[in-house]
């Protein structure tokens, strides 16, 4: 005899419209609970597939079976057996049907999918030669067209998205491939939400990881990658003439007037690991220099107050010993 729960799972799929919508209404407040996603995981088999084909549906009953999917999702085991269904390609089919009335939240269950290196696999579409990275390019053209400010955003988890596939060397790789200019795109992002700010920093210092062997084509994007990296981290002065001049026009522009302090020492952390990362080579520490980078350091240190971030500053500092005293300096103004 079917239990209460079987029942309930069951009118997932029912031909009537309200019961329906009642019963995914009901599931999804069960998955708002440890209890609740205990019990649901124990039919994963069939409330997986039974939420999944809602996603289609009109927004009353595809929202919360959405929602569903997404708290589901938040336990590896359940992710993984969505991965397997090919949850990732559902979510981006419905994404980018016509009207569609859940992007962030299809955005969100990617974040969580994509936390699971085959869910980053499936995103990549690794197993298919012809379409390999064409989700990615889709989701970076919509992340950098969309920007909301002061209005909801729809796409900024894609920046969570970035963050994860960028993790794996596969998708560090597509993102710096030269012919599809994804990096490109993601560093020239401007947007005051910290959301997709932090998605960008840690975007770049995760590519930056493949500076041995792809320090060029870091470098091709130098033009909008140093001003990434180096405008968070500068501090709060503004520059003399003597300072600006041996730097590239957009970072003296920004740095001779007054601006808004980036106050995340999140961002401030991935921004210098990215630079130590590139100044580890020794093309990328010429590149370094000659944006008076070492100066942008000094005076940005000077400022820092957050341990985590001296800290930081502290180790790039310390990659320059051996050409400046620029690691003496921070030092004796930690002192």
């Amino acid at each position: 005899m079917a239990t209460e729960l079987e029942e309930l799972i069951g009118f997932l799929s029912s031909p009537s419209h309200p019961v329906k919508k009642i019963a995914v209404d009901i599931v999804r407040d069960y998955t708002g609970s440890e209890d609740g996603l205990e019990s649901l995981g124990k039919y994963s088999d069939v409330v997986l597939p039974s939420l999944s084909r809602l996603l289609g549906e009109k927004k009353v009953v595809s929202e919360p079976a959405a929602q569903a999917l997404v708290n589901l999702s938040q336990k590896p085991e359940l992710a993984g057996k969505m991965v397997e269904m090919h949850m990732v390609r559902t979510s981006m089919e419905t994404l980018y049907k016509q009207d569609c009335e859940i992007t962030s939240l299809l955005i969100m269950l990617l974040v969580n999918l994509t936390q699971l290196d085959a869910g980053i696999d499936s995103l990549l579409q690794s197993a298919d030669e012809k379409m390999h990275g064409l989700y990615v390019m889709k989701l970076v053209r919509s992340f950098c067209s969309s920007s909301c400010e002061g209005k909801f955003d729809p796409f900024e988890h894609v920046a969570s998205v970035l963050v994860n596939i960028s993790k794996k060397e596969d998708g560090r790789k597509l993102l710096l491939d030269q012919k599809r200019c994804l990096l490109k795109q993601i560093v020239r992002n401007d947007s005051k939400s910290l959301l997709r700010k932090r998605g960008v920093a840690g975007t770049i210092r995760n590519c930056c990881f493949e500076a041995e062997n792809q320090l060029q084509n870091l470098l091709l994007i130098s033009e909008f990658l140093w001003p990434a990296l180096l405008l968070p981290v500068a501090g709060n002065k503004v520059y003399s003439e003597e300072d600006t001049r041996k730097m590239p026009l957009e970072l003296a522009s920004a740095l001779s007037i007054e601006r808004e302090p980036v106050t995340d020492p999140e961002i401030r952390v991935q921004a210098l690991e990215a630079i130590y990362l590139l100044i580890l080579q020794e093309a990328g520490r010429r590149a370094f220099w000659s944006v008076n980078g070492p100066r942008i350091l000094q005076v940005g240190y000077a400022d820092e107050d957050d341990p985590k971030a001296m800290e930081a500053y502290e180790r790039a500092g310390s990659l320059l010993i051996q050409e400046s005293g620029l690691d003496e300096e921070l030092t004796e103004t930690s002192s």
